[in-house]
């Protein structure tokens, strides 16, 4: 399930309200993956792109809700988090089974220009299983350098879970011809 909802700045609590209304509503999924920053936003309706007023720690209160509705929904959900680590701070994902257990952590490695509060991801793009399905993950402006860094993880995987944000109305969207080379090349 592609949990679309709209891109509202400081509103994580309609997000979450959104996000289960349509779980609750719709027929169960394996899966239910958020886009980018989905829960606090991208952007300010003033075009602020600061988005350290929302960071918090991996064990914090956003991946306790996603804990609770991937628990409440017998569902893996693949959250945003602002994530703040020590002095650090990442646009971040998490992947929750379930029953509310860890399965994958990815920080995203390549911050949009814009994203000047996020430090690069220090991690290796994580590898988790769901419902058979061998995933990968890669975050929005990451697709520019995915099969650069990460060839033998799209080799070993089965579909890429690739949340974006996209903010930018007046410029081409390249992703879908990027993305569409990336599966045709990986088998994905």
């Amino acid at each position: 399930a592609i949990l679309e909802i709209p891109a509202r700045f400081g509103e994580p609590d309609r997000a979450f309200g959104e996000a289960e209304a349509f779980l609750a509503g719709g027929p169960p999924a394996d899966l239910g993956v958020f886009p980018e920053t989905a829960l606090t936003g991208y952007v300010s309706p003033d075009g602020d792109f600061d988005l350290a007023r929302f960071a918090e720690p991996l064990d914090g209160p956003t991946v306790d809700r996603v804990r609770e509705l991937a628990r409440t929904r017998s569902t893996t959900i693949a959250a945003p988090l602002v994530e703040r680590s020590d002095e650090r701070l990442f646009n971040a994902f998490v992947v929750i089974g379930p029953g509310g257990e860890l399965l994958a952590h990815y920080r995203k490695l390549h911050p949009w220009y814009p994203e000047t509060w996020a430090t690069p991801g220090d991690r290796p793009r994580p590898s988790f299983e769901v419902a058979g399905v061998r995933f990968t993950i890669a975050i929005c402006f990451d697709i520019h350098f995915l099969e650069a860094e990460s060839a033998d993880e799209l080799g070993a995987a089965d579909a890429l879970l690739f949340p974006s944000a996209w903010v930018d109305d007046g410029a081409e969207d390249a992703r879908a011809a990027l993305l569409g080379g990336i599966a045709r090349r990986h088998g994905l």
